[in-house]
């Protein structure tokens, strides 16, 4: 029996399958797309909070620099489709996109919904064939050359097979690091992978006195001689076990690494708009000099927080500033300029939005997204060893993969 055969077949519905598989049929392939869920689209439905963050404002060389040294190897994805690429493309099938802080694009409606409906729409009018709960379990090929998938209870020929299959973020959304066993079955090489852009736990408990208020602009730096240089800057919210916020979910993948090889990762906070201890001063000296120790930390800092840092330095919180002992004043002054914390965990890769690690980038043509390994495999998005900051980063990186992908080149 004749099994129907397929130019491409696509594992994943995510955003870098489901652009993958619309390139290739605006190309006139015949095109099947596989997803193991019952409903595509899972873990896009829940990106940026629902909001969908497509991309950001930022031009290629810039954005390819926040992914680190990696980043040159998304140089030919984001030329052949990049932020302006993406917003025309979704203008074209009927979604608006705008940028209301000048460097996060969303779509105007900023609900992730309209998204998938439109892309959805778009691959009825293409002519994508669409499989649910098929989940493959094999990549089959012969003399290095691709000849199909194989799932639970089929097989399906195609002369081209692109891995779409995400990390393994979000597991209730369907996240099982599938196509890191594919890619191994292949003979690809997987790198150590760590949840990144997760909430972190700390060793202290203070933390969970100061959960009322968001910091604004906060700085974080690790605390180890070797990786000084690791900082990232953003809103920071404590909560009841550690830290989240922006600025955290961005820094956890500097983190995660670290807390596997050192077991605990000293960091510390610039948590003022002070940058150092002389500007601390110097705006203690322009407030009233009646005012209690608490009172004047809480110039710079919400109270419950201010209060928080009181206790660390072994300051009184009523008495003045001038009354505290010398060495008490210069702790506390030490203190507000750099906050000590220490991370210690965090929740795996249940709360992890992307992984950091997947396959090793060496073994992936940057020109083509296709394997070096096997003809005809190709991959794309976060099943690779790459991975940005929170912005919209991660999103363009997969409709850019997808896009290049797809083109079958």
């Amino acid at each position: 029996m004749n099994r129907e055969k397929y130019d491409l077949i696509v594992i994943g519905s995510g955003a870098a399958g489901i652009m993958a598989a619309i390139v290739a049929a605006r190309d006139g392939k015949k095109v099947l797309l596989l997803e193991k869920l019952s409903q595509i689209s899972a873990k896009l439905k829940a990106t940026g909070g629902g909001r969908c963050n497509l991309t950001n404002t930022l031009d290629n060389d810039e954005f390819m620099s926040r992914f680190g040294k990696d980043g040159r190897f998304m140089r030919d994805a984001l030329e052949a489709f990049d932020k302006d690429a993406l917003v025309s493309f979704f203008a074209e099938i009927g979604v608006d996109t705008h940028s209301p802080d000048g460097f996060r694009i969303f779509p105007t409606s900023h609900s992730s919904s309209t998204i998938i409906e439109a892309l959805k729409q778009e691959m009825n009018r293409v002519g994508i064939t669409l499989h649910t709960q098929q989940k493959v379990q094999k990549i089959l090929y012969y003399e290095k050359k691709v000849t199909g998938v194989q799932t639970q209870d089929t097989h399906f020929d195609a002369s081209n097979v692109i891995v779409a299959t995400g990390g393994l973020g979000y597991p209730t959304l369907g996240a099982e690091g599938d196509g890191y066993k594919l890619a191994q079955a292949l003979g690809h090489t997987i790198t150590p992978l760590y949840p990144a852009m997760t909430p972190l736990k700390t060793k202290e408990s203070w933390v969970a006195e100061c959960r009322a208020d968001t910091i604004a602009k906060v700085q974080l730096q690790v605390d180890l001689k070797k990786h000084k240089k690791l900082k990232a800057t953003g809103d920071l919210i404590f909560t009841k076990t550690g830290i989240r916020g922006p600025v955290v979910l961005d820094f956890a993948r500097e983190i995660t690494p670290l807390l596997h090889k050192y077991g605990e990762v000293p960091i510390t906070m610039q948590l003022t708009q002070k940058k150092n201890q002389d500007e601390i001063l110097q705006h203690f000296k322009k407030q009233d000099s009646t005012l209690s120790t608490l009172e004047l930390t809480s110039t710079l800092l919400p109270q419950p927080l201010a209060l928080q840092l009181c206790k660390l330095a072994d300051a009184d919180p009523d008495i003045t500033l001038k009354k505290q002992p010398g060495h008490t004043k210069a702790k506390l002054v030490k203190i507000l300029a750099a906050t000590p914390l220490t991370i210690n965990n965090h929740n795996g890769f249940e709360m992890a939005m992307i992984t950091r690690g997947g396959i090793k980038l060496k073994e992936v043509d940057p020109k083509t997204m296709q394997s070096k390994l096997i003809k005809g495999v190709y991959f794309c998005g976060e099943v690779l060893n790459i991975d940005g900051p929170c912005g919209g980063y991660n999103l363009q990186w997969s409709f850019s993969s997808g896009y290049l992908a797809g083109k079958l080149l």
